[in-house]
């Protein structure tokens, strides 16, 4: 059975995922925390974590490494210099997805910015969009669906407002 890819970002109003020189100071900055976004169940069910490249060194650049114990496969081309344990590289979105689909990984997290989730997009394969919609206009940045993004469509599963204006939305593919 192929896994489930399941991606629970942050994004603004104006659809970014990071401001131009890839900070995303903006989260820590009055944002609501993630349990209220229900991140720590989401994370307690995953068993694996498909990332791109950019979010890949994004993280590594924040400190402790946060996933120990959960295999990550970071897609990019590039060697990955002093990967922690668990971390590998595959060159191509689709063959990332099928190693994870072979391994037999039941719920992946797609924790990446919007190249990965285009790639994910072209091959059909991102199956559910959870999003933390916070109220900020960033005015420049990586988007999250950036241009050349094939039409998808999806279907409203769940959506709340969240303490200080937030929105928690969550999205099915559509069939």
């Amino acid at each position: 059975m192929p896994a489930f890819l399941h991606c629970h970002i942050a994004t603004t109003l104006d659809g970014r995922i990071a401001r131009a020189d890839g900070s995303v100071d903006w989260l820590m900055d009055g944002a609501p925390p993630p349990e209220a976004f229900g991140f720590e169940g989401f994370y307690a069910g995953i068993d694996a974590i498909l990332m791109g490249r950019g979010t890949y060194d994004a993280v590594r650049a924040m400190g402790d490494w946060p996933y120990p114990g959960k295999p990550v496969t970071v897609v990019t081309t590039r060697r990955l210099a002093d990967a922690p344990p668990g971390v590998e590289a595959m060159g191509e979105v689709a063959a990332a997805v099928a190693a994870l689909d072979a391994r037999g990984h039941a719920r992946v997290w797609a924790e990446g910015g919007g190249q990965l989730l285009r790639g994910l997009l072209a091959i059909g394969r991102l199956d559910r969009l959870e999003m933390a919609v916070l109220p900020l206009v960033l005015g420049e940045g990586p988007m999250l669906f950036p241009p050349g993004t094939m039409e998808t469509r999806f279907r409203l599963v769940e959506a709340r407002a969240v303490e200080g204006g937030a929105l928690h939305l969550v999205y099915d593919r559509a069939a």
